[in-house]
């Protein structure tokens, strides 16, 4: 009798779990105060603000001292990219930096899209909002949002907007043409920093809605890698009857048996529904998930504890700031780019991109809230949020590529995200996409635009 009471009891567990991991339902649309001080009474200004990036003499200035009060420690002898950013290579890139660059041109470039600013939620929130430049008679764009992550910026989507909202002249069809929203997540570039503890992946996703509706749109797609993807994420979560479509190329999947099969799945692919491909990317496994997870997650740890420790320095060197950060593009890219001397950081981008998103960090003096971010979101621990134990519900679109840090088989986005209509194997890339492969993660977007479309 026992027996089958606690039998009937652990059953009746399983089914309550799988009946409640598998409903719909949203998280709650709160609201929210980040500025600083107590929410006025007034209302808040809902105006659109047109924006425009400025540099001066005097900051160029002071960068450049910056860089020639430098003190440099030479690296060990064959170290390439195994202790992080090579030094010697670095000297080249400062040179770069302090001679060749030039910034005013860079922000002529930065200011080529227009750029806004509101205010929601008590912070100033600035994007750059890309309409085509000529449509088809009776043709409406449809509204895409792309959400950037750390440590990149707005700035990684410069080469992937003409690709959508001008794919005629890109060699591509217009079947889809796209107006573009690319907003700075709080506390990164020129979109105002809370003041407040507590600021998340969840109050992003709000902010961004709100923006959406402000622009006047009430039903959207949307797209995002790192912080992003979790982001757009959430907004799905939060809206999903303003969602049209999901598009990721990075997926927190946290709560799944699935990512536990990789210790079994070398024997038993096919039971788990691996591919060829998923073998390729996930295997050797202590090399491509164990060391590679240990080797890129330092500054993971430090960012979610203490990131004003580290933000601090890095906000007061921009040769440290610029190390910190190219060394992500660099095995973040490709991880094999640990074993060139340069980081490889040149066979995929130019030292005027790289540095440029470095220049938004710096002059904006963001680093510390950047970092901030880490803390916020995954401070408390794995499975803390509840949106971290929810399904998502909307039509989803995933591309995997290759040299993203970890490989995401399907089968371990579908448990996330049921309603996957496309998932596909890149040809090539790694995690900064839009930046390093923006025409391949176009067409992705497009194929999973028409098969929403098509349903």
């Amino acid at each position: 009798m026992f027996l089958e009471i606690l039998l009937a009891s652990v059953l009746g567990f399983l089914i309550y779990r799988y009946i409640s991991w598998n409903k719909e339902e949203t998280l709650a649309l709160e609201d929210g105060w980040w500025g600083p001080g107590a929410k006025p009474t007034a209302r808040e200004d809902e105006s659109i603000r047109p924006f425009k990036v400025e540099t001066s003499d005097e900051e160029i200035k002071d960068l450049h001292q910056r860089i020639d009060n430098f003190r440099w420690t030479a690296p060990l002898e064959d170290s390439r990219f195994h202790y992080g950013f090579n030094s010697n290579y670095l000297k080249k890139v400062l040179s770069y930096w302090r001679n060749e660059f030039d910034w005013r041109k860079q922000v002529e470039i930065l200011n080529k899209y227009p750029h806004f600013k509101t205010k929601i939620e008590g912070l100033d929130i600035h994007f750059i909002h890309v309409k085509p430049p000529q449509l088809p008679s009776g043709r409406t764009p449809k509204p895409l949002l792309m959400v950037h992550g750390w440590p990149g910026s707005f700035y990684e989507f410069y080469k992937i907007i003409p690709l959508l909202t001008d794919p005629k002249s890109h060699g591509l069809s217009d079947e889809h043409i796209f107006e573009v929203i690319c907003p700075s997540i709080p506390g990164y570039s020129f979109s105002q920093a809370s003041s407040k503890k507590g600021f998340n992946s969840v109050a992003t996703a709000r902010i961004f809605y709100k923006l959406m509706l402000r622009l006047g749109f009430q039903k959207f797609y949307i797209q995002g890698g790192d912080w992003g993807s979790l982001v757009c994420t959430n907004m799905a979560q939060l809206v999903p009857g303003h969602v049209k479509g999901l598009h990721l190329n990075m997926a927190f999947i946290l709560r799944s048996i699935h990512t536990l099969t990789p210790l079994l799945g070398r024997r038993f692919a096919q039971f788990f529904g691996y591919t060829e491909r998923d073998m390729e990317l996930l295997y050797p496994f202590k090399e491509k998930i164990f060391y590679s997870l240990m080797r890129e997650s330092g500054y993971f740890h430090i960012q979610a504890t203490k990131p004003d420790t580290v933000g601090c320095a890095l906000n007061d060197s921009p040769v440290g700031l610029a190390a910190y950060i190219l060394e992500k593009f660099s095995t973040w890219t490709n991880s094999e780019f640990r074993n060139l001397e340069d980081g490889g950081l040149e066979r995929k981008f130019s030292l005027d991109d790289l540095l440029t998103n470095v220049m938004l960090y710096w002059t904006t003096g963001s680093i510390v809230s950047s970092q901030r971010y880490y803390k916020e979101n995954m401070g408390q621990g794995p499975m803390a949020n509840k949106h971290e134990r929810m399904k998502v519900f909307v039509p989803t679109g995933f591309a995997a590529f290759p040299s993203e840090i970890l490989h995401t088989p399907e089968k371990w986005v579908r448990v996330k995200y049921p309603s996957l209509i496309s998932y596909s194997y890149m040809a090539e890339g790694g995690h900064f996409a839009a930046f390093e492969e923006p025409k391949l993660l176009a067409q992705d977007i497009r194929k999973f635009v028409t098969m929403v479309e098509q349903q």
